[in-house]
């Protein structure tokens, strides 16, 4: 038997060639599967500045940016070029891996949350079971790259800011943690999971009667203060109150790094409005029953591209609505004071969350 070496050779060669072009294709995949969400996340935050530059001129009878592009939409871009080509600073007697680490920390932390985020039916980046309590702890380590960051800079402003930051998040998430238990409870009843995706469905069955906003309303006044709280907008801006810490945790910072605990604050802002769509305004789904329009307006797998669209815009709809309440509110109400933060929180915000959790479990375990 006499084997041929060169068509042994070829079949090598062609396989080989088959197996890098499998390689390639993974890469690019895998390189536009995570740039696609990032540029979303991206461009979401840029119209939320916009957003904000436009609202409060208009709650301040002024006139908003309007000359850098139409109405002025690049101004926040523009913006942003120019922190990232300004000088960057550093403290000489500070800790340099401190002070360099504490912003990556704050914007990366807030980053991950949206990969639990559904924006459509089950158009999500991982659909964990416990992928309501994974953003929870996520947003947990934001404070640390704050306090970080004001320990780092070696001044007793940035230090102090970066301490409310920390006793401020504390305050505040255990009353968020109690309405997110609260909403759970339903899901892991109907599905045995926690996941966003799961909460979502079980939201869709009678449509606008059927959000959580209806049947936890004491929850989401909760939830709306307490996630104001954990974004630091105004009247709960304490880490950063410019006549008090001289702008806080970031006095040291300039460039771009300056720019990155903006970027966090703007990025922590759409997290917390998509999870107000996604608990208590149902996500991705109209508000009409599916007992009178049956698969028309519910967005699920039979849906197609085109459903996959809608119930996009459908959530990002939701979410943006939900903002003009955060950003007409710090163009509203005053700066409180710090004690008058932490009592909001132990004394008034943690007994209500717990009493709304033992109201709903109980009602759980009535209806069995």
């Amino acid at each position: 038997m006499i084997i041929d070496t060169t068509k042994v050779q070829q079949a090598i060669n062609s396989f080989s060639r088959s197996e890098s072009l499998k390689e390639v294709y993974g890469l690019i995949w895998l390189l536009v599967s995570i740039f696609t969400p990032l540029s979303g996340i991206i461009i979401g935050v840029l119209v939320i500045v916009w957003l904000e530059r436009q609202i409060s001129a208009g709650v301040q009878q002024r006139i908003g940016p309007e000359y850098t592009g139409p109405l002025g939409i690049l101004q926040a871009l523009a913006d942003g070029t120019k922190l990232l080509f300004k000088e960057d600073l550093l403290p000489s007697r500070g800790d340099m891996r401190l002070f360099s680490l504490g912003p990556s920390i704050a914007v990366i932390s807030i980053l991950v949350s949206y990969s639990v985020i559904p924006f459509g039916y089950h158009l999500v980046l991982a659909d964990l079971s416990i992928g309501v309590f994974l953003w929870i702890a996520i947003s947990s380590i934001a404070p640390i790259g704050l306090l970080m960051s004001g320990y780092g800079s070696n001044n007793k402003y940035s230090f102090l800011g970066g301490l409310r930051a920390a006793a401020q998040s504390i305050s505040y998430e255990i009353p968020l943690t109690s309405c997110v238990l609260s909403i759970s409870l339903r899901a892991i009843r109907l599905s045995n999971s926690s996941s966003t995706v799961d909460i979502v469905e079980a939201q869709s069955k009678y449509g606008f009667w059927g959000w959580n906003l209806w049947r936890q309303p004491i929850g989401f006044m909760v939830f709306l203060i307490s996630s104001l709280a954990e974004c630091e907008r105004l009247p709960f801006d304490l880490p950063e109150a410019e006549e008090e810490l001289v702008a806080g945790y970031q006095t040291e910072y300039s460039g771009i790094k300056f720019g990155l605990f903006y970027v966090a604050s703007y990025l922590n802002l759409l997290v917390s409005s998509l999870f107000v769509t996604v608990l208590y305004l149902g996500g991705w789904n109209l508000a009409i029953p599916d007992i009178f329009i049956p698969e028309l307006f519910r967005i699920n797998e039979a849906c197609g591209v085109f459903g996959t669209t809608i119930g996009i815009f459908i959530t990002l709809a939701k979410a943006y609505l939900f903002l003009f309440i955060p950003i007409t509110t710090r163009w509203t109400l005053p700066r409180m004071r710090m004690d008058q933060l932490l009592n909001l929180g132990w004394k008034f915000l943690l007994p209500i969350s717990l009493g709304n959790l033992l109201l709903t479990t109980s009602f759980q375990l009535l209806s069995l």
